[in-house]
Formats: structure tokens, sequence, C-alpha cells
């Protein structure tokens, strides 16, 4: 049995850190690629771009055209690959990280991650969700290591659309649970190994943050305040949540999240963090966990307004072969489905996404919640 963990070479977090970040980034190099997308530029990435040239680094500022796939990691990798660029910086959500990480290590050079909004676990991890050009899950890409830098400007974050930090608390949330099963497995996280103790505290402790601080954290977010709520739910949805999926491993959550890639109409208006909130609590079910500790979740749900049926996500008229399609998907043997602690067919799946969804229904009608 051979035990794996991992994390960023360096972790950066609190108010203003950005804009005081070029000692940092300084050591890896000086000719900068920074990549991120026209409103990200515009809301602060332009700025950023001038305080480095400021500071005398050469930065090319490269448009994101919103999906990390090999197509769009290409095209960047040229622009680098023309500049001679020894340092790229992915400002902005979770797929630009990936599309940078990916860039970087086709430059063979530094990889620096700059979230301006605490959304996803992305930014840790030496890994990238890659997709198609149309945004259906492709696969996993994996990398000998880690970002060298993880920076967040928890200023910046507490200004974002709260909407983010929501998504964000919804995918950390997945955390402990899949790594709990990948455990009872006796399943691989996603480094290829079984998960240290360290990787199993660190799950933990991301779920008991956000339990703990994630109401006041919103409430926070929501009047652009950097409170210390806010600042360990940045933590938790960023730090704690990467190394605790990537060194503790996924299971059913994030692969029925994938599988719901399959599909297309309204339910891709939902965030990734909105659609792992649901396959977390299909994966309760899929595991047959008791009563109160699926309501406990389901609980956190509905207060942040996560998507807990189907009319949620936009399938609240989907077909049985629709539900079968991402349920067959999230079920595809190269996918993290294999860490489930039983053995599940697409039809368990499907028959879990329908039971969560009426008992959500069930439950919110039973407590006066307006459904």
């Amino acid at each position: 049995m051979v035990k794996l963990f991992a994390s960023p070479s360096n972790y950066v977090q609190g108010p203003d850190v950005l804009m005081h970040s070029a000692d940092r980034i300084g050591k890896f190099g000086k000719r900068v690629l920074l990549l991120s997308s026209p409103s990200v530029l515009k809301i602060i990435g332009n700025d950023f771009a001038e305080y480095l040239k400021k500071n005398d680094f050469d930065v090319e500022v490269v448009n994101f055209t919103g999906e990390s796939s090999e197509s769009e990691i290409d095209r960047v990798t040229k622009i680098g690959q023309t500049k001679g660029d020894n340092v790229v910086i992915g400002l902005g959500g979770g797929k630009v990280s990936d599309s940078a990480k990916a860039i970087a290590d086709n430059l063979n050079t530094t990889v620096v991650i700059a979230p301006t909004i605490a959304s996803t676990d992305a930014p840790c991890s030496r890994l990238s969700v890659i997709y198609t050009d149309n945004g259906q899950f492709d696969h996993y890409r994996f990398y000998k290591k880690n970002p060298d830098m993880v920076i967040l400007d928890t200023k910046v974050i507490s200004h974002a659309p709260v909407k983010f930090l929501i998504a964000g608390m919804a995918d950390a949330m997945a955390t402990n649970v899949e790594a709990t099963d990948t455990r009872k497995s006796d399943g691989t996280n996603m480094l290829g190994g079984k998960s240290t103790l360290a990787g199993e505290s660190i799950g933990q402790k991301c779920e008991q943050t956000l339990f703990k601080y994630g109401s006041l954290a919103v409430a926070a977010n929501v009047v652009g305040s950097v409170t210390p709520e806010l600042d360990n739910i940045v933590e938790a949805n960023t730090l704690l949540s990467g190394i605790g999926f990537e060194s503790g491993g996924l299971a059913a959550a994030h692969a029925i999240y994938n599988g719901f890639t399959a599909l297309s109409g309204e339910i891709d208006q939902l965030s990734h963090g909105q659609k792992v909130a649901f396959g977390t609590l299909c994966e309760l079910v899929l595991t047959g966990s008791d009563h109160r500790r699926f309501e406990k979740y389901l609980s956190f749900d509905l207060e942040f307004g996560l998507p807990t049926t189907l009319e949620d996500l936009k399938l609240g008229t989907a077909s049985d072969k629709e539900l079968m399609r991402a349920a067959t998907q999230a079920c595809d043997p190269s996918d993290t489905m294999v860490n489930l602690p039983v053995s599940v067919t697409p039809i368990d799946v499907m028959n879990a996404m329908k039971t969560v969804s009426e008992f959500s229904h069930e439950y919110q009608v039973k407590n006066g919640l307006g459904d």
C-alpha cells in the first residue's frame, strides 16, 4: 500500500495580496502569460497586468474563450511558445485555472493560479478537467506537480457575486463524502495511491468549516466584507477541498456531475458546484446513508438555494432515456464511480436521482419550505 499526498508549493490568501504579489511571482520569472476572460480583465485583470508591468514584468494578456478544451489549450500554448513566456498566470474561475495548468505543462514552465472567485477546488490540484469545445466532459489530465503558487485575494472574492461562493461551498461539501467512500472501498485517490492521515483530516476539517461558517460567510459576501468567516470558507472551498479531493479521492458526486455534461439544454446554465451538490445527495442514497445524515446535507443545500430536485436541475421534464444517458456516463469505468464501497449500475444512479428529488419535494412540504 502506497500513500500519496500532494499540495501546491505556495499558498497565499488575504485581502489585497494580488496587488502585492510581484516579489513572490518574480522569483519564478519575468515573462508572463496572463490568461483571463474579458469580464475578469475588466474587473481586475487589466489593473493587475499594469501592476506587473510597473514592476518590470513583460506581460502578454490572452483572452480565455470560455472552455478548458484541448483546442483552447493548444491555441494559448502556441502564443506562449512564440513569446517565450516562463510564467503562466491563470486569473479567474475554475476553467481558467484548469487551462492555465495545462498550458504551463505544455510549456514546461511555472504556473500561478489566481482565482477571482472561490467557486471550485481546481486551483490547488495537479490535474485539470478537460472538456470538449461544446462543454461536455472529456477526460482528466494529470501533471507531475501541483501549481507553483496559488494566490487568493479575499478582497476581490468578497465583491464577486455570492452565487460563486455558494457554488464553491457545494463543491467542497462533496470532499469528505467522496474521500470517506473512497477509503471504505479501498479505492485510490487522484494521485493513484491511498489517502494519508493528513488527507483524511483535511477532508473532515473542510466539511466542519462549511457547516460552521457557511451562513456568516455568505452574509459577508453579500455586503462585500472580508470577515474571519469568509476567510475560512474561501480556504475551505479552495485549499482544503483542493487538497482533500486530490489526496482523498473522488467517487459518485463528481462522476454524476460528469454524467450531467452529457445532457444539453437549460441544465447548462447551472454551475459545476450546483450539479455536484445534487450528486453528493445521490451518493448518500447510493451508499445507504442514514436518514439523519442525509437530512443534514439536504438542509445545507436548501439553505443556500442549491439544487435538490430534478426541477432545480432543469430536468423536471427529462425522460428516463435522458436520465439514463447521464447515469451511463457517470458509470463509465474510467470515471470515479468505481470508488464507491458498493457496486452500482446506471439504473441505480438514475433511481438515486429520482429518489433524491422526490424526498426533497416531500421534505420541503413537510417543513413548510414553500415547495
